[in-house]
């Protein structure tokens, strides 16, 4: 049974179930991040939209999205990566949704054209400019992310972002008018100075930070030395699959593509990528 499904649903229902987001992430307690909608609306919140995002366990979830992190007595807040961290595949998808939408919501309250205020549009995921007659609806930019191998080695690479020593696989988002395909080789050859072959799918990954859908992929190695992208790579180097690095946490796609690779090369059962 799927936990998390998402909806459009009218902010104008009462009862239900709410999540809050702010500029420092979820708000949540003891029992997690989602809450009695109706106490939520009776705490001193500084609320700027509210939006019914979907129903987790059957039960309708709305999405309270804050101009500042307000305090509240027993509660703390806490960033998206962690909850993903936190074992809860379902609860994480519910959270990276709500706060796709947060993120939509906070930079579409004006109509980006003429400066106006926007209005939700009922029974729709979009936000309506009256004087341009346009609709805005939330962003999805594609990017890919891809494993790059050379028989029993495998391409990682670090960025001064990442969690002290953790490499992982490149990554980069798609530029207007190019091909998926395409954005592996470039983005690749930007990196690492490396050009590759046999680009394959290998599966997708909704990645809420704050809007990216993450295309994943093989490629194998054809011909370049490694030329970390400066400002960009901190280090990459080839990997042996019996000495790797720290990795990726185990439900990123990153990790998937990973393992995957290790198992198809030792035999064994071939992991199932989290969506």
């Amino acid at each position: 049974m799927t936990r998390w499904t998402t909806a459009v649903l009218d902010p104008e229902n009462t009862g239900g179930w709410a999540v809050v987001h702010s500029p420092e992430g979820f708000l949540r307690d003891d029992n997690g991040a989602m809450f009695p909608r109706e106490w939520l609306k009776r705490q001193d919140l500084m609320i700027i939209s509210e939006h019914g995002i979907g129903h987790f366990d059957g039960e309708p979830v709305y999405l309270l999205v804050l101009k500042r992190s307000d305090a509240i007595d027993g509660c703390s807040w806490q960033g998206l990566r962690q909850f993903m961290l936190d074992g809860d595949f379902d609860v994480y998808k519910k959270l990276g949704y709500a706060a796709q939408i947060s993120t939509w919501a906070r930079e579409h309250r004006f109509c980006g054209s003429c400066g106006q205020p926007t209005q939700q549009v009922p029974g729709e995921r979009a936000m309506y400019c009256k004087d341009c007659d346009v609709r805005h609806y939330p962003r999805i930019s594609p990017s890919m992310i891809v494993l790059v191998t050379r028989g029993d080695e495998i391409l990682l690479a670090r960025s001064p972002r990442f969690v002290t020593g953790v490499y992982s696989t490149l990554a980069g988002f798609a530029e207007p008018g190019e091909s998926v395909e395409d954005c592996v080789r470039r983005e690749v050859m930007e990196e690492v100075q490396v050009k590759v072959k046999n680009i394959q799918y290998m599966g997708s990954q909704c990645w809420p930070f704050p809007h990216s859908m993450m295309l994943g992929f093989h490629a194998e190695y054809d011909s370049g030395e490694i030329v970390p992208q400066a400002d960009e790579i901190e280090d990459a180097q080839w990997f042996h699959l019996n000495d790797l690095p720290p990795l990726p946490a185990s439900r990123s796609i990153a990790r998937y593509l990973i393992d995957l690779y290790l198992a198809r090369r030792s035999g064994s059962v071939e992991p199932v990528l989290p969506g």
